[in-house]
């Protein structure tokens, strides 16, 4: 037996609570119903899409953490970050973001996401990437959503190492390594 609308509204309120970042297909799958159904539940109860939800959270979340650069800087979006350890962002491929013959993403806007993750999550007013090694793994199309994940590997006087992986549905895109300057001393050498 299917639930009832009301029924249906309130398990989709909850459910988008629990998980601001699920996306309509999701959630159509999850209930049965049309995406425009879901579409017009959450109009209903004054959810916004996706890119608003992600936009607000991330906002803020993040906006007094991320120090090294303004959160409206970062391409993609920020959804976790813990300060010199790991973070996480998110990039919808668009029409504008794809070559037109193809509809394979360009190249920069992979490695934009990439490097601003690597900026933005060391814990300094100032970070440049000093140097970058990348490889792309596959070609990621119009339409795909890239989940950008930043580890910081290595923290030395004035350098750090960002490892930066990104994938779609879970398959590797992207990989690289960033190092990255840093202003000022995270690490204290012994008698120096």
């Amino acid at each position: 037996m299917r639930p009832t609308k009301k029924q249906r509204q309130m398990h989709l309120s909850d459910t988008i609570k629990e998980n601001p970042f699920i996306t309509d297909e999701e959630l159509a799958e999850r209930f049965g119903v049309s995406v425009q159904t879901i579409r017009l539940d959450r109009m209903e109860l004054s959810i916004p899409e996706l890119r608003e939800r992600i936009k607000h959270v991330a906002e803020k979340t993040f906006e007094d953490e991320v120090k090294s650069l303004p959160i409206e800087e970062v391409i993609g979006e920020i959804i976790d970050i813990d300060l010199d350890r790991n973070a996480i962002s998110i990039f919808d491929v668009k029409a504008d973001h794809v070559f037109k013959r193809n509809r394979i993403a360009r190249g920069h806007h992979l490695f934009a996401q990439a490097n601003s993750l690597a900026v933005a999550v060391i814990n300094d007013e100032l970070a440049l990437t000093a140097k970058s090694q990348i490889r792309f793994t596959r070609p990621v199309k119009e339409g795909e959503r890239v989940i950008a994940k930043a580890k910081v590997t290595d923290i030395h006087k004035e350098r750090t190492i960002v490892e930066v992986n990104s994938y779609v549905g879970g398959e590797k895109v992207f990989a690289g390594e960033f190092e990255m300057y840093r202003s000022n001393d995270t690490e204290k050498d012994d008698g120096q």
